[in-house]
């Protein structure tokens, strides 16, 4: 009998995911550990910027109407989620990294930017210095409460890892749960290691985005 998938990760991602768990034949079970909320924030002086750092498809939901002035600026992005949405958003980009900030401040299409506003969430790991001239948080993922009840549904089931944060807190809220019974599937190495010991199973997604994570995912299940 095929196991249950768990997703953690907030909305409007949580549900994304389940529709691709469930388009692929497999049992989702929605279970967020936190909700993310725009933050008041004060849009800067475009001219003191030469590009626009974007590391979360979420700075485009919940930015608000205020980033419209900022599309004259190029983009560079973490992940192809977060360059599809900026495109949506009227954005150029211009260099498109998948290893994390360090990596595509690396790639040659992003050296020549020295002035970055980087517009990003609350909990964040900071761009290295030298590159970034201003940090702005535009929203933030706030904890949700999950009972206990929900937090045992994870045993015998595969739970999806899609950041450190959500491992973190997995990590903290499980002391009273089977692990052993329990897989995993990390989105990436930091991601596992962020989730502690004592799980029955835990794997790396091939690729750093939710499409392999669902694939990692069905072969867990089995």
């Amino acid at each position: 009998m095929s196991r249950p998938i768990v997703v953690l990760r907030p909305e409007p991602g949580n549900a994304a995911t389940v529709e691709r768990l469930t388009a692929a034949g497999l049992s989702a079970i929605a279970l967020p550990l936190f909700e993310v909320r725009p933050v008041d924030w004060v849009l800067p002086a475009m001219e003191n910027h030469d590009a626009l750092l974007l590391t979360s498809a979420n700075t485009l939901r919940f930015g608000g109407t205020q980033l419209a002035a900022l599309r004259g600026l190029p983009v560079l992005a973490v992940g192809a989620a977060t360059a599809e949405a900026a495109r949506r958003n009227g954005f150029a980009v211009v260099a498109v990294g998948e290893g994390g900030v360090e990596e595509l401040l690396d790639m040659p299409a992003a050296k020549r930017f020295r002035r970055l506003l980087h517009l990003a969430g609350r909990d964040r790991t900071e761009a290295p210095r030298g590159a970034v001239a201003t940090a702005i948080t535009v929203y933030a993922s706030e904890a949700l409460v999950v009972g206990t009840d929900d937090l045992h549904r994870i045993e015998h089931a595969v739970v999806l890892l899609h950041s450190v944060r959500a491992a973190s807190r997995l990590d903290a809220l499980t002391t009273d749960v089977d692990r052993a019974t329990v897989r995993l599937a990390a989105i990436s190495d930091a991601v596992a290691q962020a989730a502690g010991d004592n799980w029955g199973q835990c794997a790396i997604a091939a690729a750093p985005d939710d499409a392999a994570l669902v694939a990692l995912a069905a072969r867990l299940a089995d």
